[in-house]
């Protein structure tokens, strides 16, 4: 299967760019991730979106691999944000660790760049079973815009977990209903996963609005 260097929705003039970036087991053509990036062009939004080298090559050659480490992949985003340094505003996000490494970029790259602001969809707060291993540190002083769309009971960070974390007032959550971590609710609230991915769109389209005027 031959690699593909991107993926881009939506319209070339849009007023903001999403440059979403996958988590660590599922490539940028999941079906979580076509969901986001076609409802958000849908909206409005250009959606582009990449992959790390590692899922890079898993797609080339089929062999499962882990992540790469975080200097290469923090490496690999600031990459992928300059080639879009000529397109207008910029938000950088993506899927629970690639929304993870847009959180850990931010900052530095909105001081000098088109960014300004965050979409996290599904944040890692903490693995998984480990809730006192957060990775929320620099979550305290962020200072651009972010958004951080969250199930309500996702393994990585349930609502009652999270609540009661002290996030910067630059961060928003907004909770998806009975979701997990891919915001799929359970069978007894009565929701749909399509319903539930509708309102993760309508939360995001909101916020691109906001950060691009």
């Amino acid at each position: 299967m031959a690699p593909l260097s991107r993926l881009i929705d939506g319209p070339a003039e849009a007023a903001v760019t999403l440059l979403l970036a996958h988590g660590a087991g599922a490539a940028m053509d999941s079906p979580f991730m076509d969901a986001m990036a076609h409802g958000l062009a849908n909206r409005g939004a250009r959606v582009v979106r990449f992959e790390f080298p590692y899922m890079a090559k898993r797609r080339a050659d089929g062999r499962q691999r882990a992540p790469d480490r975080l200097p290469k992949l923090l490496d690999a985003f600031r990459q992928q944000v300059a080639m879009e340094n000529d397109t207008g505003k910029l938000v950088i996000g993506g899927k629970s660790m690639g929304g993870r490494l847009a959180s850990l970029l931010v900052d530095e790259l909105a001081a000098h760049s088109n960014v300004c602001g965050c979409l996290c969809l599904g944040y890692p707060f903490h693995p998984p079973g480990k809730p006192e291993q957060r990775r929320t540190t620099h979550l305290e002083t962020l200072s651009t815009p972010t958004l951080i769309l969250q199930g309500e009971r996702d393994s990585f960070g349930r609502q009652g977990e999270v609540e009661g974390y002290n996030l910067s007032p630059a961060i928003a959550v907004q909770w998806i209903t009975a979701g997990d971590h891919s915001f799929k609710p359970t069978r007894r609230s009565g929701l749909s996963e399509a319903g539930n991915w509708s309102q993760a769109l309508e939360y995001a389209t909101h916020f691109l609005g906001q950060v691009s005027r």
